[in-house]
């Protein structure tokens, strides 16, 4: 078969199925598994483009409930950087470079620790911190206990170094970023395009330590590939809603949603 990558639809009499082939691996996905991926990439892209990728975190989460954490976190890099170069065209210009600078060093720190700590913690106690994570910043999302304060410049950089570190294991930078930027009293676009630029970075830089890890294998890759257009479908969608959507409404509706999630996987984690 060499290199070659064989993908094919099929049908059981428990639904339809993905099957993919290469060289090293062969994979069967449940019809669950691709719902749960395509609603995962869709918040994604919607919450990228349109509300300061704060929400995105719902994804890891999603995926996490018919995959491994770290599955989920693999095939979601490609697609993050593809939404990302979407998001930059509509944003780029409302960037605010004194926060970025601030802010991203920082995180390229935060991402180094994570690349060192990877792998310490096996699959079940991942999904345990992930749920742990996603109940926090689900709760911190919904009660906002530190909106309109102002706060020192420090904080910045702490919330840039955790933004980092949070955004390489399970690509849920933006609610510390949020946490920041929403005393920095910003307007909309100055809030949207700060947020973008940040994590645009952050996952570029994420690239290195994923390859490194072996993460971007052929076929996270190949599976990341075909959810490019539905990626695409996201971004489009963020950019609509925002504009005719309470933002506050989409927010804590899916905040509630990962308060939810993240019960689901410690009691998967502990189970």
């Amino acid at each position: 078969m060499g290199g070659r990558v064989i993908l094919r639809l099929g049908r059981d009499r428990h639904g339809p199925f993905l099957y993919l082939v290469t060289a090293g691996a062969r994979m069967v996905y449940d019809w669950q598994f691709i719902v749960l991926i395509i609603i995962a990439v869709l918040i994604t892209g919607i919450s990228k483009s349109g509300f300061a990728g704060g929400v995105g975190v719902v994804a890891v989460p999603l995926i996490s409930l018919k995959a491994s954490p770290t599955f989920a976190v693999a095939i979601m890099l490609p697609l993050l950087i593809v939404m990302d170069a979407f998001s930059l065209r509509a944003w780029w210009r409302h960037r605010v470079g004194r926060i970025l600078w601030l802010m991203l060093p920082p995180a390229v720190l935060g991402v180094a620790v994570g690349y060192l700590t990877y792998g310490r913690f096996d699959q079940d106690l991942l999904k345990v911190m992930l749920g742990v994570f996603s109940i926090l910043f689900g709760l911190w999302g919904l009660l906002k206990p530190f909106r309109g304060r102002v706060m020192p410049v420090w904080v910045g950089g702490l919330s840039g170094g955790i933004a980092g570190f949070t955004s390489f294991i399970a690509h849920a930078g933006g609610p510390p970023l949020n946490f920041y930027l929403l005393q920095c009293r910003l307007s909309k676009e100055q809030f949207l395009g700060t947020a973008v630029v940040f994590l645009a970075a952050t996952n570029l830089v994420k690239l290195v330590p994923y390859g490194m890890l072996g993460l971007l294998n052929v076929v996270n890759l190949t599976i990341a590939l075909l959810l490019v257009p539905v990626a695409w479908l996201g971004v489009r969608l963020g950019l609509v809603i925002q504009k005719r959507l309470s933002g506050e409404l989409f927010f804590r509706i899916i905040l509630g949603l990962l308060i939810l999630l993240g019960m689901r996987l410690i009691v998967d984690g502990w189970g």
